[in-house]
């Protein structure tokens, strides 16, 4: 598998613009089909800070309807929520009939940043990793169709991408604590990423993996793979094939080869 790095190959990627125009015209199709069948869809993004996220859910979301789409980003959790189920505030925040939603991160912030950061106890992180499936399970058995997202950037690529962060006043909102911490806790992150997919990657709710340091390819492919993944009558097959290299399934083998970045 390849891995395309630099803001160079990002800016020369030929035909994007004509290519993510085709793709979203297929999803207002996937729109249109999941409100004909009141169908229910979540997708989560999960990634190391700067990976792109919220670069794709921008491409997904941008001509899609938004009374039936809504996009989720959680803050810091309150008082409240801290003595509540830790499931509650996403479960206010799933999908009715005829909606999709696109968080940008998820219950999964548990495993990761939440880990890494020491915001959670031992005790809570164990109880997390211990229920999460069968809470997904239990969405996937009332309806709820759920795709996950692990963006996957370089050490190298993240650090280019936190300097411009830090340098562009267009992005300065973006920077936060955690984002300052990203490099020097690089490897505490790949360990919780590692534990996290070994714990939850399963065959009703698995993990797809993208390779995002080329940011255009990433979001092109990860539409590509949501159209492919949702049964639709009127898409385009061909259009909707990802490529294998940018977009695939998580596996072990994917991680101990390197594919996934250490």
């Amino acid at each position: 598998m390849t891995s395309n790095s630099g803001k160079a190959s990002d800016t020369d990627m030929p035909g994007y613009k004509e290519t993510l125009h085709t793709l979203q015209v297929e999803l207002v199709k996937l729109q249109r089909h999941l409100i004909k069948n009141d169908l229910q869809i979540i997708i989560l993004f999960e990634g190391r800070d700067t990976a792109g996220k919220d670069g794709v859910i921008k491409r997904i979301t941008q001509h899609l309807s938004p009374r039936e789409t809504r996009v989720v980003a959680l803050g810091k959790p309150s008082e409240r929520d801290r003595q509540s189920w830790y499931f509650q505030r996403y479960a206010e925040r799933l999908p009715s009939r005829q909606e999709m939603v696109l968080m940008n991160r998820s219950w999964y912030n548990r495993a990761g940043v939440e880990k890494v950061m020491g915001y959670c106890t031992q005790q809570e992180y164990e109880t997390f990793m211990r229920t999460v499936l069968p809470f997904e399970h239990l969405l996937v058995t009332s309806g709820i169709q759920i795709l996950k997202y692990y963006l996957d950037i370089s050490k190298k690529e993240q650090q280019a991408r936190l300097k411009d962060r830090r340098s562009n006043p267009l992005k300065t909102w973006k920077t936060s604590p955690v984002d300052r911490a990203a490099q020097r806790n690089w490897s505490a992150y790949s360990e919780a990423r590692n534990a996290m997919f070994h714990q939850t990657h399963n065959e009703i709710t698995p993990w797809h993996v993208v390779k995002a340091d080329n940011k255009k390819s990433a979001r092109l492919n990860i539409i590509r793979h949501i159209i492919s993944n949702v049964e639709c009558p009127d898409k385009d097959e061909h259009v909707a094939t990802p490529d294998a290299d940018v977009v695939f399934t998580y596996s072990k083998k994917a991680l101990s080869s390197g594919v996934i970045e250490p």
